[in-house]
């Protein structure tokens, strides 16, 4: 007795009947535009020697200029050498000399410190501030804005030559503009007491970078939390504090650590102003002069090298406490908070 396959039945052999047509193959067939495991083994090469071909020129910088120079550095920071004589192994005696035996490591530790406290708060608010009044639409508000951010292509070295007479004691234009007053204006950058905030103002006119960069997060908030913030009987100082600072935190936290990097790397604008000589009574060493006059005036490219990875530790350190407290005041479009 034989049994028929219902429709859509695969036909298959039954007792007592003969065997239905034979079953399909269990193994699958390669589809047409599929790739097989050596081919796509030789596309993933491919894929990543172009990228590495990419990259290879930045990477070869890196290498050379930035990364065994550092690690060069490391080493000469425990040894004592003149770049003449060959360097001699001294441990630890760089680091305990700096710290113990050398107040003007101190010294320039401390103006370092006091220029990157007050310079980077003054420019988060001044670009800020700035940025709020050229975010709005006005007449002119593209030749303003063009007009903040000019400063920032300005060289530092050409900045600092226009300060430098800006700044001159007896005929420079900031002197003379208090004369009209009756006031008499300090000697800048020949003053103990005056040259750092002279420096200070330097940086705070090239704050164009930071400015556009504010302006552009604030046109991206929606205008619709702005209404219903009007709508909700919030004044224009209440929308500006409680919605615009909030969504452009991540901004200002950009800002901050480069601006705070830039502070304590800050070299060519000491260099010029003061030509070279830290100011009057050392009042504007700071760390990276320093290194540069322990390297290349003393000779002493070991101990300068112990400044230059004290001064990587420093900065650092202070980069990750400003990372760490990003959590608790730079809010994110996409992050939810409990």
């Amino acid at each position: 007795m034989t049994t028929t396959a219902r429709p859509g039945e695969d036909s298959v052999p039954r007792p007592g009947g003969p065997a239905g047509p034979p079953a399909a193959s269990l193994t699958p067939h390669r589809q047409k535009g599929t790739v097989t495991r050596p081919g796509l083994r030789r596309k993933r090469t491919r894929e990543a020697l172009t990228f590495y071909a990419f990259i290879s020129p930045w990477l070869f910088g890196f290498i050379v200029f930035t990364a065994i120079p550092m690690i060069a550095s490391l080493v000469l920071a425990f040894t004592n050498w003149d770049s003449f004589q060959p360097p001699v192994f001294i441990g630890i005696a760089n680091f305990v000399k700096m710290f113990t035996q050398d107040p003007l490591f101190w010294q320039a530790l401390v103006h370092t410190l006091y220029f990157t406290v007050v310079s980077v708060p003054l420019s988060l608010l001044i670009a800020l501030g700035l940025a709020q009044l050229l975010s709005r639409p006005m007449r002119g508000a593209r030749f303003f804005r063009t007009i903040v951010y000019i400063p920032a292509l300005v060289p530092l070295v050409a900045g600092a030559m226009i300060f430098k007479w800006l700044f001159a004691p007896d005929s420079g234009p900031v002197n003379g503009f208090l004369a009209l007053f009756g006031i008499k204006g300090p000697a800048w950058l020949l003053d103990p007491h005056w040259v750092i905030p002279g420096i200070i103002l330097l940086s705070l006119w090239q704050v164009g970078a930071g400015t556009i960069l504010l302006i552009a997060a604030l046109q991206g908030i929606p205008p619709e939390l702005y209404e219903a913030a009007r709508i909700d009987g919030a004044s224009r100082f209440q929308q500006f504090w409680r919605l615009s600072v909030p969504l452009v935190t991540p901004i200002l936290f950009f800002n901050l650590i480069t601006g705070m990097i830039s502070a304590f790397q800050v070299f060519s604008q000491v260099y010029v102003l003061t030509d070279g000589t830290s100011g009057p009574d050392n009042a504007s060493l700071m760390m990276v002069p320093y290194v540069y006059d322990s390297a290349f005036r003393n000779y002493n490219m070991g101990y300068a090298s112990a400044l230059a990875w004290v001064l990587f530790l420093i900065i650092m350190a202070l980069s990750a406490i400003v990372l760490r407290s990003s959590r608790a005041w730079v809010f994110y479009e996409t992050e939810v908070r409990r």
